[in-house]
């Protein structure tokens, strides 16, 4: 493994056993693509793989020098405005409303190991020597603003992580309008992209169809990664199979609100972006500021979608979740939700504790229902607190028991929301997202809680940590069940509305830090109606996903492939359910249920008490 700079011809080559990556600084000063793909050797030059060419109408860097247009070469991270005239990587709006920017090579620097994202999730390095990592300065002095662009290569794994930091010293302050994690130049277009697409019940299903000239790709502006498409895509040649051919991987470690799309010039060359989406998206840079984009992952392959998905399934598995859990066999458990949903007190948990520790269960989960008066889903959120008519000895008393069966004691709770019926919400109105003189969407009867709000975290870790504190829970299934609307904070300035939905992500990321910190040993798992933020960045926080609310078997073998193309089965919550399926009302024999079921992390979903003997 080795990132290398060759001084005279102002190239860097990324190498490992299994891929290269090479762009080279051109003489108006900024970095551009030149070769991506399987490992070759390391020579002084690769000018031989700069092509330059004058394009009709094109705008030219240089009077003298027609060749050089920026609409044909393949740059590194570009902004727009200058000539090149394809999607951006980065917008910056100045004072006087220019958008135009001139980023030069500065400076870099090549370091062993992998430096952090502060408060973004990210992959990590157990020693210095698994990686590299160079950072690449770019400084534009009229605005007096830098970019500083990271790279880093995994020495055994076919994986290079990237990100970019913005920096500004202006006195003005600019405003970030765009940035991506990533942008990179392909000098063709003879690629499927294969996307995860679906939505609530049929999340990520895989899609494959031929690039075509023009933008393509997916998106979501829902404050979360969505159902409908994950931050996930591969640019794979026709021929490509599951064992065979070359495939790229392009993943996003963020849970919010993103953008990867593919744009096809008529030259056949194929810009690749993924990052934050724009949509809404104003960041203000005032002087001294800072902003992180989040990690974007890629990785090549020339032995198909499973040599991809192996590197994919490695670097997530053992460098991106975390702690106690990360190498742990995960316990079976049984979850109340599709037994009782609201209908349970603590005698009908107790029942199917008895006969679950009978039966090897390992865990036994209180889902939706166990606090405030939450007997449908109308009330409650956000009173993390027992409801003493279903569990009269409070959650200590309810774990005691459990615990005396074998079993240990998991909670569902679902804190981004909120519900008008609530004491929280009696007492702090002002806390939920809303647009001031505007109406206020409500789904599912709740309404989101300001998370770019500080107050409101400190509020619901203190909330937290006094329940999880009164019983040691082991297991948390944390949900979210609706998207973001009327994204606006009152805690915010008006300069600052622009930040709200980036803010409230990393006020998530934030809580979930805070509670892992002070409870190590809690297992979290994810959900958002299921798989709807089923991605990278919570896989950093909860080593595990409810991957979809559909538990049908025949439709979980599509969920759970799809997800394998780029996530770890271990990181798959799957449950064997009750016939006829709650969702969809069709049956399949237990041991079919049961196999799909075990690619995953296993558990049941279901009343024990009403299976046969021999079931």
């Amino acid at each position: 493994m080795a990132i290398i700079y060759h001084a005279k011809t102002n190239t860097f080559h990324l190498q490992n056993r299994q891929v290269s990556y090479i762009f080279t600084i051109l003489k108006n000063g900024r970095p551009a693509q030149l070769y991506y793909g399987k490992r070759v050797h390391d020579r002084a030059d690769f000018s031989h793989l700069l092509e330059l060419e004058p394009r009709a109408m094109s705008a030219c860097s240089f009077p003298d020098d027609r060749a050089f247009s920026p609409e044909h070469i393949k740059w590194e991270y570009q902004d727009y405005g200058a000539g090149d005239v394809r999607e951006p990587a980065f917008t910056l709006l100045q004072e006087n409303g220019s958008r135009i920017t001139d980023f030069v090579y500065e400076s870099h620097r090549i370091t062993d190991g992998k430096p952090k994202l502060p408060g973004l999730p990210a992959t990590y390095v157990d020693t210095p020597e698994e990686a590299q990592t160079l950072e690449l300065t770019l400084y534009d002095a009229l605005i007096d603003t830098r970019i500083v662009l990271y790279y880093t290569l995994y020495r055994d794994l076919p994986v290079i992580t990237r990100s970019a930091r913005f920096i500004c010293h202006s006195g003005e302050g600019v405003r970030l309008l765009r940035a991506m994690s990533l942008s990179v130049d392909l000098p063709e277009d003879r690629f499927d992209l294969i996307t995860l697409t679906g939505s609530w019940q049929r999340e990520r299903a895989v899609s494959r169809r031929p690039l075509v000239p023009g933008l393509q790709g997916i998106y979501s502006t829902r404050g979360c990664s969505s159902h409908q498409f994950n931050p996930f895509l591969a640019l794979a040649r026709p021929e490509t199979t599951e064992q065979s051919g070359e495939v790229y991987g392009f993943s996003l470690v963020y849970s919010g609100n993103f953008f990867a799309a593919a744009d096809v010039d008529t030259y056949h060359v194929t810009r690749l972006l993924m990052g934050i989406h724009p949509q809404g998206f104003n960041w203000p840079l005032e002087n001294g500021g800072e902003f992180w984009t989040p990690e974007a992952v890629m990785v090549y392959s020339d032995t198909g979608l499973n040599g991809m998905s192996q590197a994919y399934h490695t670097l997530y598995r053992t460098r991106l979740t975390r702690g106690v859990w990360r190498d742990r066999p995960r316990p079976i458990l049984l979850n109340s939700w599709e037994a009782f949903h609201y209908d349970f007190d603590q005698n009908r948990l107790l029942e199917v504790g008895k006969l679950g520790a009978e039966l090897g269960i390992e865990l036994l989960v209180s889902d939706d229902g166990w606090f405030g008066h939450r007997d449908n889903d109308r009330s409650s959120l956000g009173d993390w607190y027992p409801d003493p008519k279903k569990l009269p000895d409070g959650l200590r008393g309810l774990y005691e028991r459990v615990h005396s069966l074998g079993l240990e004691l998991g909670l569902w709770i679902e804190p981004e929301m909120v519900s008008e019926d609530s004491n929280l919400f009696r007492a702090h109105p002002e806390w939920r997202l809303e647009t001031p003189n505007r109406p206020v969407s409500q789904s599912r009867s709740q309404y989101l809680l300001d998370y770019a709000n500080p107050q409101v975290v400190d509020h619901l870790f203190s909330a937290l940590e006094r329940i999880l504190s009164e019983a040691p829970i082991s297991y948390v299934k944390w949900d979210m069940n609706r998207s973001m609307s009327e994204a606006f904070s009152g805690a915010l300035s008006a300069k600052e509305q622009g930040t709200v939905m980036h803010r409230y992500i990393l006020g998530v990321y934030a809580l979930y830090e805070r509670l892992i910190r002070r409870f190590p040993h809690i297992l979290f798992e994810s959900c958002a109606s299921g798989g709807g933020r089923c991605d990278p960045g919570m896989l950093y926080y909860a080593p595990q996903c409810w991957l979809s609310d559909n538990t049908d078997a025949w439709e979980r073998v599509k969920i759970q492939y799809g997800s394998s193309l780029a996530y770890p089965i271990i990181s798959f919550g799957a449950h064997l359910a009750a016939v006829p399926n709650r969702q969809l009302h069709r049956s399949a024999p237990l041991d079919t249920r049961a196999n799909v079921a075990l690619f995953g992390t296993f558990g049941y979903e279901l009343d024990i008490t009403k299976m046969t003997e021999a079931q």
